[in-house]
C-alpha cells in the first residue's frame, strides 16, 4: 500500500508542479507532513540534502522520501512517479508543438504561469526563512542570529563574486555553520 501512496503522491506532484523543484515544496510538505510520514524539520533536511546532491531537486527529493518510507523499491516507485508526468507531457507537446504555439491563448497561458511560479518560489523562500531562522510561526522575538549572519555573509559573497558557483557556496555555508555554531552553541 505504501508503494501506491508514494507513486500517487509523487505522480500528482510531478503532474501539477510547474516551475521546477522548488515550486513543489508546499505540495510535498502538505502531503508528506499531512500523512505523518515526517515532521517539517525532517522534510526540510531532506530538501537540503536533495539540493546538495547532484541531479534534479525533484528527483532527489522523491528518491530520498521514497527510500525513507519504502526502502529501495519505495525510492524507485517515488522517482518513477515524479518523472512520469513530465515524460508524458513532453511526449504530447513534442508531437503537437507547432500546433500549440500557433494559438495566442496557449502562449498567454504560458506567460501567466511564470507569475504563479514566482509566487510559489517566493512562498517557499518565506517558509524556509521562517523555519530555519525565525524558529517557526514567524517568531521575530528570538531569531537564529547565527543562521541570519551566515545567510547575509553568503549572500554578500554571491553579490561580490558573481561567478561563485553553487558548490562553493554550499561548502562556504557549511564551514561557516561549523565555525559559528561551534563557537556559539545554542
Amino acid at each position: 500500500m505504501i508503494y501506491f501512496e508514494l507513486f500517487y503522491i509523487f505522480f500528482t506532484v510531478g503532474l501539477f508542479t510547474i516551475g521546477g523543484g522548488y515550486a513543489m515544496i508546499p505540495m510535498l510538505e502538505e502531503q508528506i507532513v499531512g500523512r505523518g510520514w515526517m515532521k517539517v524539520d525532517e522534510l526540510i533536511n531532506f530538501f537540503a540534502i536533495s539540493e546538495s546532491t547532484p541531479g534534479p531537486f525533484a528527483i532527489n527529493t522523491a528518491t530520498l522520501v521514497g527510500f525513507d518510507q519504502g526502502g529501495v523499491l519505495g525510492a524507485a516507485v517515488a522517482t518513477l512517479g515524479v518523472v512520469l508526468p513530465s515524460f508524458i507531457i513532453i511526449l504530447i507537446i513534442a508531437r503537437f508543438i507547432m500546433n500549440f504555439l500557433e494559438y495566442k491563448s496557449i502562449r498567454a497561458g504560458f506567460e501567466s504561469v511564470k507569475v504563479i511560479v514566482v509566487g510559489l518560489i517566493f512562498a517557499v523562500v518565506l517558509n524556509l526563512l521562517n523555519s530555519n531562522i525565525l524558529g517557526g510561526n514567524f517568531n521575530f522575538q528570538d531569531p537564529d542570529f547565527i543562521a541570519l549572519g551566515i545567510m547575509v555573509i553568503v549572500f554578500s559573497l554571491r553579490l561580490i563574486f558573481k561567478k561563485l558557483n553553487t558548490i562553493k557556496i554550499i561548502l562556504i555555508s557549511g564551514v561557516l555553520g561549523m565555525i559559528f555554531y561551534g563557537l556559539f552553541p545554542s
